[in-house]
Protein backbone atom coordinates (compact mmCIF):
# COMPACT_ATOMS: atom_id res chain seq x y z
CA UNK A 1 0.00 0.00 0.00
CA UNK A 2 1.44 3.24 -0.84
CA UNK A 3 -0.02 6.62 0.21
CA UNK A 4 0.42 10.26 -0.64
CA UNK A 5 2.86 12.48 1.47
CA UNK A 6 0.71 14.39 3.78
CA UNK A 7 2.49 17.78 5.77
CA UNK A 8 0.14 18.16 9.13
CA UNK A 9 -1.08 21.50 10.10
CA UNK A 10 -0.32 21.37 13.85
CA UNK A 11 3.39 22.30 14.55
CA UNK A 12 4.24 19.80 17.45
CA UNK A 13 7.07 20.18 19.89
CA UNK A 14 10.18 18.98 18.49
CA UNK A 15 11.11 16.97 21.53
CA UNK A 16 10.53 14.40 24.19
CA UNK A 17 9.92 14.96 28.05
CA UNK A 18 12.22 12.76 30.00
CA UNK A 19 12.38 14.65 32.83
CA UNK A 20 9.53 16.89 34.77
CA UNK A 21 9.28 19.11 37.79
CA UNK A 22 5.95 19.05 39.51
CA UNK A 23 3.71 22.84 39.38
CA UNK A 24 2.68 24.06 42.52
CA UNK A 25 -1.26 24.98 42.06
CA UNK A 26 -2.54 27.79 45.07
CA UNK A 27 -5.22 29.31 45.40
CA UNK A 28 -6.15 33.13 45.01
CA UNK A 29 -6.23 33.84 48.41
CA UNK A 30 -3.15 32.67 48.98
CA UNK A 31 -1.41 34.36 46.33
CA UNK A 32 -3.37 37.60 47.71
CA UNK A 33 -1.11 36.67 50.77
CA UNK A 34 2.27 35.54 48.54
CA UNK A 35 1.96 38.94 46.71
CA UNK A 36 1.42 41.42 49.21
CA UNK A 37 4.64 39.99 51.55
CA UNK A 38 6.12 40.57 48.06
CA UNK A 39 5.61 44.55 48.21
CA UNK A 40 3.48 43.61 45.57
CA UNK A 41 6.40 43.18 42.99
CA UNK A 42 6.14 39.58 41.01
CA UNK A 43 10.07 40.08 40.88
CA UNK A 44 9.44 39.35 45.21
CA UNK A 45 7.60 36.33 44.48
CA UNK A 46 8.98 33.12 45.75
CA UNK A 47 8.83 30.78 42.47
CA UNK A 48 6.79 28.13 44.50
CA UNK A 49 4.11 30.69 44.37
CA UNK A 50 4.02 30.54 40.75
CA UNK A 51 2.14 28.15 38.31
CA UNK A 52 3.36 29.35 34.50
CA UNK A 53 6.30 31.39 34.90
CA UNK A 54 6.84 34.12 32.38
CA UNK A 55 8.36 36.80 34.22
CA UNK A 56 11.78 36.04 31.49
CA UNK A 57 12.74 33.69 29.16
CA UNK A 58 16.57 34.49 30.59
CA UNK A 59 17.92 31.36 31.48
CA UNK A 60 14.95 29.66 32.46
CA UNK A 61 14.91 27.13 29.39
CA UNK A 62 15.35 23.06 29.55
CA UNK A 63 19.10 22.30 28.09
CA UNK A 64 18.96 18.75 25.88
CA UNK A 65 20.72 15.59 26.51
CA UNK A 66 23.08 16.77 24.33
CA UNK A 67 24.03 19.49 26.66
CA UNK A 68 23.78 17.79 29.82
CA UNK A 69 26.32 15.27 29.00
CA UNK A 70 28.84 18.18 27.50
CA UNK A 71 28.75 19.25 30.71
CA UNK A 72 29.87 16.20 32.48
CA UNK A 73 32.65 15.98 30.27
CA UNK A 74 33.87 19.33 30.95
CA UNK A 75 37.14 21.01 32.01
CA UNK A 76 37.12 23.42 34.72
CA UNK A 77 40.69 24.51 34.50
CA UNK A 78 41.03 27.80 35.67
CA UNK A 79 43.15 28.84 32.48
CA UNK A 80 43.29 27.71 29.27
CA UNK A 81 40.29 24.69 30.03
CA UNK A 82 39.24 22.63 26.86
CA UNK A 83 35.79 23.89 27.33
CA UNK A 84 36.67 27.27 26.67
CA UNK A 85 38.22 26.57 22.78
CA UNK A 86 35.13 24.71 22.63
CA UNK A 87 32.94 27.65 23.49
CA UNK A 88 35.50 29.87 21.39
CA UNK A 89 35.30 27.32 18.75
CA UNK A 90 31.10 27.61 18.75
CA UNK A 91 31.36 31.52 18.95
CA UNK A 92 33.75 32.15 15.97
CA UNK A 93 32.02 29.76 14.04
CA UNK A 94 28.45 31.65 13.79
CA UNK A 95 29.71 35.18 14.61
CA UNK A 96 33.27 35.44 12.67
CA UNK A 97 35.35 37.49 15.54
CA UNK A 98 38.06 37.42 16.40
CA UNK A 99 38.19 37.98 19.90
CA UNK A 100 35.59 36.26 22.16
CA UNK A 101 35.12 37.05 25.86
CA UNK A 102 32.97 35.08 28.02
CA UNK A 103 30.59 36.46 30.86
CA UNK A 104 28.62 35.26 33.49
CA UNK A 105 25.58 36.98 31.95
CA UNK A 106 24.75 39.48 28.56
CA UNK A 107 24.76 42.43 31.80
CA UNK A 108 28.66 41.58 32.02
CA UNK A 109 29.33 41.75 28.40
CA UNK A 110 27.57 44.98 28.52
CA UNK A 111 29.18 46.41 31.64
CA UNK A 112 32.67 45.50 30.51
CA UNK A 113 32.16 47.21 26.76
CA UNK A 114 30.31 50.47 27.89
CA UNK A 115 33.16 50.99 30.89
CA UNK A 116 35.80 50.87 27.83
CA UNK A 117 33.98 53.49 25.80
CA UNK A 118 30.94 55.05 27.40
CA UNK A 119 31.52 58.29 29.50
CA UNK A 120 29.65 61.93 29.73
CA UNK A 121 28.66 63.39 26.70
CA UNK A 122 28.99 60.53 24.63
CA UNK A 123 25.54 59.11 23.01
CA UNK A 124 24.55 55.35 22.41
CA UNK A 125 21.97 54.68 19.77
CA UNK A 126 20.04 51.71 19.43
CA UNK A 127 16.85 50.63 17.84
CA UNK A 128 15.67 50.55 21.78
CA UNK A 129 17.57 49.61 24.64
CA UNK A 130 16.42 47.24 27.00
CA UNK A 131 16.79 47.89 30.91
CA UNK A 132 20.57 46.69 31.80
CA UNK A 133 21.77 47.85 28.54
CA UNK A 134 20.42 51.38 28.94
CA UNK A 135 20.88 50.91 32.80
CA UNK A 136 24.57 50.34 32.12
CA UNK A 137 24.96 53.05 29.36
CA UNK A 138 23.74 55.82 31.89
CA UNK A 139 25.63 54.68 34.68
CA UNK A 140 28.52 55.12 32.69
CA UNK A 141 27.68 58.85 32.37
CA UNK A 142 26.91 58.32 28.50
CA UNK A 143 23.12 58.88 26.84
CA UNK A 144 20.79 56.09 25.36
CA UNK A 145 19.01 56.64 22.71
CA UNK A 146 16.26 55.13 20.95
CA UNK A 147 15.67 55.61 17.28
CA UNK A 148 13.17 52.97 16.25
CA UNK A 149 11.23 53.35 13.01
CA UNK A 150 8.00 55.40 13.59
CA UNK A 151 5.92 52.21 12.95
CA UNK A 152 6.70 50.57 16.35
CA UNK A 153 4.77 52.99 17.57
CA UNK A 154 1.66 51.52 16.80
CA UNK A 155 0.87 48.61 18.76
CA UNK A 156 -1.87 47.08 16.06
CA UNK A 157 0.42 47.97 13.24
CA UNK A 158 0.82 44.85 11.25
CA UNK A 159 4.93 45.32 9.63
CA UNK A 160 7.25 42.56 9.26
CA UNK A 161 9.63 43.95 10.80
CA UNK A 162 9.15 46.99 13.41
CA UNK A 163 12.38 46.51 15.52
CA UNK A 164 14.25 48.35 12.51
CA UNK A 165 16.70 51.38 13.46
CA UNK A 166 14.91 54.47 11.65
CA UNK A 167 18.45 55.54 9.26
CA UNK A 168 17.12 58.53 8.83
CA UNK A 169 17.38 59.36 12.58
CA UNK A 170 20.40 58.11 12.73
CA UNK A 171 22.04 59.60 10.24
CA UNK A 172 20.33 63.22 11.61
CA UNK A 173 22.30 61.78 15.24
CA UNK A 174 25.75 61.57 13.39
CA UNK A 175 25.33 65.16 11.75
CA UNK A 176 24.13 67.00 14.29
CA UNK A 177 25.89 65.78 17.20
CA UNK A 178 29.22 64.52 15.37
CA UNK A 179 30.74 60.91 15.09
CA UNK A 180 32.87 62.04 17.47
CA UNK A 181 30.20 61.76 19.95
CA UNK A 182 29.18 58.45 19.25
CA UNK A 183 31.57 55.88 20.41
CA UNK A 184 28.99 52.87 18.94
CA UNK A 185 26.16 52.26 17.35
CA UNK A 186 24.00 49.07 18.59
CA UNK A 187 21.19 46.78 17.36
CA UNK A 188 19.34 44.64 19.23
CA UNK A 189 18.03 41.92 17.84
CA UNK A 190 15.38 41.07 18.20
CA UNK A 191 13.82 44.01 19.68
CA UNK A 192 12.82 43.39 23.14
CA UNK A 193 11.44 46.13 24.54
CA UNK A 194 9.48 47.29 21.52
CA UNK A 195 7.55 43.67 21.61
CA UNK A 196 9.61 41.27 20.41
CA UNK A 197 10.00 42.71 16.75
CA UNK A 198 13.10 41.84 14.42
CA UNK A 199 15.04 43.42 12.22
CA UNK A 200 15.91 43.16 8.90
CA UNK A 201 19.03 42.61 7.08
CA UNK A 202 18.50 44.61 4.88
CA UNK A 203 18.14 47.00 7.96
CA UNK A 204 21.15 45.81 9.41
CA UNK A 205 23.52 46.01 6.28
CA UNK A 206 21.85 49.66 5.92
CA UNK A 207 23.31 50.70 9.48
CA UNK A 208 26.73 49.05 8.99
CA UNK A 209 27.03 51.16 5.42
CA UNK A 210 25.99 54.34 7.77
CA UNK A 211 28.63 53.29 10.75
CA UNK A 212 31.27 52.42 8.67
CA UNK A 213 30.78 55.66 6.74
CA UNK A 214 31.66 57.46 9.73
CA UNK A 215 33.86 55.17 11.42
CA UNK A 216 31.73 54.27 14.13
CA UNK A 217 31.51 50.50 15.25
CA UNK A 218 28.96 48.84 14.79
CA UNK A 219 27.73 46.21 17.67
CA UNK A 220 24.74 44.10 17.88
CA UNK A 221 22.44 42.53 21.26
CA UNK A 222 22.53 39.47 19.78
CA UNK A 223 21.07 37.33 22.71
CA UNK A 224 18.27 36.47 20.17
CA UNK A 225 19.98 35.97 17.15
CA UNK A 226 18.47 33.33 16.24
CA UNK A 227 14.87 34.17 16.49
CA UNK A 228 15.72 37.34 14.82
CA UNK A 229 17.09 35.31 11.49
CA UNK A 230 14.16 33.08 11.91
CA UNK A 231 11.78 36.26 10.73
CA UNK A 232 14.14 37.09 7.92
CA UNK A 233 14.23 33.61 6.48
CA UNK A 234 10.27 33.62 6.92
CA UNK A 235 9.99 37.24 6.40
CA UNK A 236 12.12 39.08 4.04
CA UNK A 237 12.49 38.61 0.50
CA UNK A 238 15.57 36.13 -0.58
CA UNK A 239 15.64 34.06 2.26
CA UNK A 240 13.30 31.61 2.55
CA UNK A 241 15.71 28.80 0.95
CA UNK A 242 18.50 29.68 3.14
CA UNK A 243 19.83 27.78 6.09
CA UNK A 244 19.53 29.91 9.44
CA UNK A 245 23.01 29.85 10.49
CA UNK A 246 24.07 30.78 6.90
CA UNK A 247 21.34 33.67 7.95
CA UNK A 248 23.37 34.22 11.21
CA UNK A 249 27.13 34.41 9.57
CA UNK A 250 25.22 37.01 6.96
CA UNK A 251 23.90 39.03 10.07
CA UNK A 252 26.99 38.86 12.23
CA UNK A 253 28.91 39.98 9.17
CA UNK A 254 27.90 43.02 8.87
CA UNK A 255 29.05 43.83 12.64
CA UNK A 256 32.14 44.88 14.25
CA UNK A 257 30.82 43.11 17.68
CA UNK A 258 28.28 41.70 20.06
CA UNK A 259 26.94 41.31 23.35
CA UNK A 260 25.20 37.75 24.01
CA UNK A 261 23.09 36.52 26.92
CA UNK A 262 24.12 33.12 26.08
CA UNK A 263 20.80 32.62 28.58
CA UNK A 264 18.85 33.60 25.52
CA UNK A 265 19.79 31.97 22.73
CA UNK A 266 22.54 30.25 23.82
CA UNK A 267 19.93 27.85 25.43
CA UNK A 268 22.02 27.69 28.88
CA UNK A 269 20.69 28.74 32.12
CA UNK A 270 23.76 31.25 32.77
CA UNK A 271 26.83 32.69 30.25
CA UNK A 272 27.29 35.03 27.74
CA UNK A 273 30.26 36.69 25.86
CA UNK A 274 31.27 39.82 24.11
CA UNK A 275 32.93 39.11 20.89
CA UNK A 276 34.66 41.87 18.39
CA UNK A 277 37.51 42.66 15.72
CA UNK A 278 39.21 45.57 17.25
CA UNK A 279 42.24 43.94 18.78
CA UNK A 280 42.74 47.16 20.43
CA UNK A 281 39.42 47.27 21.90
CA UNK A 282 39.55 43.58 22.96
CA UNK A 283 42.76 44.34 24.70
CA UNK A 284 40.78 46.92 26.73
CA UNK A 285 38.28 44.98 27.49
CA UNK A 286 39.99 42.37 28.80
CA UNK A 287 41.45 44.03 31.09
CA UNK A 288 38.67 44.93 32.61
CA UNK A 289 37.28 41.58 32.46
CA UNK A 290 39.98 40.11 34.61
CA UNK A 291 39.26 42.92 37.39
CA UNK A 292 35.18 42.16 37.20
CA UNK A 293 34.56 38.88 35.63
CA UNK A 294 37.13 36.72 35.66
CA UNK A 295 40.29 35.32 33.98
CA UNK A 296 39.48 35.62 30.05
CA UNK A 297 39.37 31.98 29.05
CA UNK A 298 36.45 31.59 32.15
CA UNK A 299 35.13 35.23 32.02
CA UNK A 300 32.74 34.25 35.13
CA UNK A 301 31.61 30.83 33.48
CA UNK A 302 32.43 27.72 34.60
CA UNK A 303 33.62 24.98 32.03
CA UNK A 304 30.43 23.24 32.28
CA UNK A 305 28.56 26.22 31.49
CA UNK A 306 30.83 26.78 28.18
CA UNK A 307 29.79 23.53 27.15
CA UNK A 308 26.23 24.19 27.49
CA UNK A 309 26.56 27.54 25.32
CA UNK A 310 28.75 26.35 22.79
CA UNK A 311 25.90 23.20 21.79
CA UNK A 312 22.94 25.63 23.18
CA UNK A 313 24.17 28.14 20.02
CA UNK A 314 23.67 25.29 17.30
CA UNK A 315 20.84 24.40 19.34
CA UNK A 316 18.66 27.34 18.84
CA UNK A 317 19.22 27.32 15.09
CA UNK A 318 17.45 24.04 14.99
CA UNK A 319 15.15 25.09 12.38
CA UNK A 320 11.98 23.02 13.61
CA UNK A 321 12.55 23.99 17.56
CA UNK A 322 12.21 27.89 15.94
CA UNK A 323 8.70 26.88 13.67
CA UNK A 324 7.12 25.87 16.76
CA UNK A 325 8.99 28.32 19.20
CA UNK A 326 7.81 31.13 16.71
CA UNK A 327 4.57 29.59 16.37
CA UNK A 328 3.59 28.73 20.11
CA UNK A 329 3.98 32.93 20.59
CA UNK A 330 1.43 33.08 17.96
CA UNK A 331 -0.91 31.10 18.31
CA UNK A 332 -1.25 32.25 21.89
CA UNK A 333 -1.72 36.02 19.97
CA UNK A 334 -4.83 34.62 17.48
CA UNK A 335 -6.08 33.01 20.53
CA UNK A 336 -5.88 36.54 22.66
CA UNK A 337 -6.92 38.92 19.66
CA UNK A 338 -10.35 36.67 18.45
CA UNK A 339 -11.18 37.64 22.04
CA UNK A 340 -10.28 41.34 21.50
CA UNK A 341 -7.54 41.88 23.99
CA UNK A 342 -5.21 44.19 22.58
CA UNK A 343 -1.73 42.77 21.93
CA UNK A 344 1.97 43.93 19.65
CA UNK A 345 1.21 42.91 16.32
CA UNK A 346 2.42 40.78 14.64
CA UNK A 347 3.51 38.57 17.75
CA UNK A 348 7.02 38.50 18.16
CA UNK A 349 9.90 35.18 18.74
CA UNK A 350 10.55 34.60 22.60
CA UNK A 351 7.25 36.80 23.81
CA UNK A 352 3.82 38.12 23.42
CA UNK A 353 3.09 41.30 24.42
CA UNK A 354 -0.24 42.87 26.08
CA UNK A 355 -0.93 46.45 25.46
CA UNK A 356 -1.72 47.41 29.31
CA UNK A 357 -2.09 50.95 28.03
CA UNK A 358 -5.57 50.19 25.99
CA UNK A 359 -6.79 47.33 28.21
CA UNK A 360 -6.79 49.69 31.23
CA UNK A 361 -7.63 53.19 29.72
CA UNK A 362 -8.94 54.07 33.50
CA UNK A 363 -5.30 53.50 35.14
CA UNK A 364 -3.17 56.88 34.09
CA UNK A 365 0.49 56.37 33.47
CA UNK A 366 1.59 57.46 36.68
CA UNK A 367 -0.15 54.72 38.46
CA UNK A 368 0.84 51.81 36.19
CA UNK A 369 -1.09 50.17 34.60
CA UNK A 370 1.00 47.67 33.09
CA UNK A 371 2.21 47.21 36.45
CA UNK A 372 -1.31 46.36 37.50
CA UNK A 373 -2.21 44.11 34.57
CA UNK A 374 1.10 41.83 35.55
CA UNK A 375 -0.55 41.43 39.17
CA UNK A 376 -3.83 40.58 38.13
CA UNK A 377 -2.51 37.78 35.98
CA UNK A 378 -0.65 36.32 38.73
CA UNK A 379 -3.57 36.77 41.48
CA UNK A 380 -6.55 35.35 39.09
CA UNK A 381 -4.45 32.49 37.66
CA UNK A 382 -0.68 32.36 39.30
CA UNK A 383 0.79 33.63 36.23
CA UNK A 384 3.64 35.50 36.46
CA UNK A 385 5.03 37.99 33.88
CA UNK A 386 6.86 41.56 33.45
CA UNK A 387 6.15 44.97 33.05
CA UNK A 388 7.61 46.99 30.35
CA UNK A 389 6.65 49.84 31.16
CA UNK A 390 6.67 53.18 33.12
CA UNK A 391 7.75 51.74 36.37
CA UNK A 392 10.26 50.05 34.15
CA UNK A 393 11.35 53.01 32.52
CA UNK A 394 9.57 56.33 33.68
CA UNK A 395 12.47 56.85 35.93
CA UNK A 396 14.95 59.58 34.38
CA UNK A 397 18.69 59.50 35.50
CA UNK A 398 18.01 62.96 37.05
CA UNK A 399 15.17 61.55 39.42
CA UNK A 400 11.95 62.83 37.16
CA UNK A 401 9.40 60.67 35.98
CA UNK A 402 7.93 60.18 32.22
CA UNK A 403 5.44 58.21 30.88
CA UNK A 404 7.06 55.19 29.29
CA UNK A 405 6.85 54.84 25.19
CA UNK A 406 4.41 51.89 26.03
CA UNK A 407 2.57 50.55 28.77
CA UNK A 408 3.08 46.49 28.11
CA UNK A 409 3.08 43.38 29.77
CA UNK A 410 5.64 40.69 28.46
CA UNK A 411 4.90 37.15 28.85
CA UNK A 412 8.34 35.61 28.19
CA UNK A 413 7.98 32.04 27.20
CA UNK A 414 11.12 29.87 28.64
CA UNK A 415 12.86 27.41 25.85
CA UNK A 416 11.25 24.09 25.66
CA UNK A 417 9.13 24.18 28.85
CA UNK A 418 6.00 24.40 28.23
CA UNK A 419 3.17 22.52 26.29
CA UNK A 420 0.31 23.77 24.41
CA UNK A 421 -2.02 22.98 27.07
CA UNK A 422 -0.27 25.65 28.99
CA UNK A 423 -0.79 27.78 26.62
CA UNK A 424 -4.47 27.13 26.38
CA UNK A 425 -4.50 28.00 30.20
CA UNK A 426 -2.47 31.30 29.97
CA UNK A 427 -4.97 32.00 26.87
CA UNK A 428 -7.98 31.51 29.19
CA UNK A 429 -6.50 33.44 32.04
CA UNK A 430 -5.24 36.35 30.18
CA UNK A 431 -9.35 36.48 28.86
CA UNK A 432 -10.84 36.12 31.79
CA UNK A 433 -8.88 39.17 33.30
CA UNK A 434 -9.68 40.99 30.29
CA UNK A 435 -13.30 40.29 31.07
CA UNK A 436 -12.70 41.72 34.59
CA UNK A 437 -10.58 45.09 33.76
CA UNK A 438 -12.57 47.47 35.02
CA UNK A 439 -11.88 45.58 38.73
CA UNK A 440 -8.03 46.47 38.47
CA UNK A 441 -6.61 49.42 40.05
CA UNK A 442 -3.13 51.47 39.83
CA UNK A 443 -0.53 50.93 41.80
CA UNK A 444 1.42 53.33 44.00
CA UNK A 445 5.71 53.71 44.44
CA UNK A 446 6.46 53.20 48.27
CA UNK A 447 10.15 51.94 48.09
CA UNK A 448 12.36 52.09 45.08
CA UNK A 449 16.08 52.19 44.13
CA UNK A 450 17.26 54.37 41.79
CA UNK A 451 18.55 52.31 39.28
CA UNK A 452 16.59 48.87 37.56
CA UNK A 453 14.03 49.70 40.24
CA UNK A 454 11.70 47.45 38.73
CA UNK A 455 13.58 44.31 40.36
CA UNK A 456 13.28 45.58 44.01
CA UNK A 457 11.32 48.23 44.11
CA UNK A 458 7.29 47.96 46.15
CA UNK A 459 4.01 49.15 45.77
CA UNK A 460 0.67 49.90 47.58
CA UNK A 461 -2.64 48.84 45.43
CA UNK A 462 -4.85 52.42 45.25
CA UNK A 463 -8.58 52.33 46.16
CA UNK A 464 -11.30 51.93 43.77
CA UNK A 465 -12.22 55.61 42.33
Amino acid sequence: MKLKAYTPGTIIEPFRIRSVEPLDFTTVEHREKALESAGYNPFLLKAEDILIDLLTDSGTGAMSSKQWAGMIASDESYAGARSYYRFEKSVRDITGFSHVMPTHQGRGAEHILFHSIAGSGKIIPNNTHFDTTRAHVENCGAEARDLVIDEAADPALIHPFKGNMDLEKLADLIRTEGAESIPIIMVTVTNNSGGGQPVSMENIRRVSELAKEHNIPFFLDACRFAENCWFIHEREAGYADTPVIEIARELFSYADGCTMSAKKDGMANIGGFLAMNDGILAAQCRSFEILMEGFPTYGGMAGYDMEAVALGLYEAMDERYLAYRVRSIEYLGEKLLAAGVPIIQPTGGHALYIDAKSMLPHIPWNQYPAWSLANGLYLLGGVRGVEIGSVMFGLQPDGTEKPAAKELVRLAFPRRVYTQSHVDYLAEIVIELAGQRDRLTGYTIIEQSPVLRHFTAKFLPRESS
